[in-house]
């Protein structure tokens, strides 16, 4: 089964820079389309940006400037670069790498997700 491994995160005051690293081991990680989301203490999960291995990126508002997300087919990895970070930025930031696969008339989705790595940005 595909895993997925978060690193990276540590704490930063406000203004600084982190870079979050997520493996993908198995499966074919150049068909796998790969994302972050995070979620904050009783908050709900929430996208914050996403690249597929044509390198097509997209990103949520409150990050767009602020972030960049990479990937390196070649060593099956992913990347956050955080800059200009925000105490409300603080949260439990998650990898994930989903594809699908059609088979005739059946389409079948693929979703894997990391264990959540903690970043925390203070004042």
């Amino acid at each position: 089964q595909v895993s997925v491994m978060e690193s990276g995160g540590g704490l930063v005051q406000a203004g600084g820079s982190l870079r979050l690293g997520c493996e993908v081991s198995g499966g074919t990680f150049g068909r796998y389309t790969t994302a972050w989301f995070r979620q904050a203490p009783g908050k709900e999960r929430e996208f914050v940006a996403v690249t597929n291995r044509y390198r097509q990126s997209t990103y949520a508002d409150f990050v767009k400037g602020r972030f960049t997300i990479s990937r390196d087919n070649a060593k099956n990895t992913v990347h956050l670069e955080m800059n200009s970070l925000e105490p409300e930025d603080t949260a439990t930031y998650y990898c994930n790498a989903v594809t699908t696969t059609n088979k005739g008339w059946t389409r079948y989705k693929y979703d894997y997700w990391g264990q959540g790595i903690q970043v925390t940005v203070s004042s």
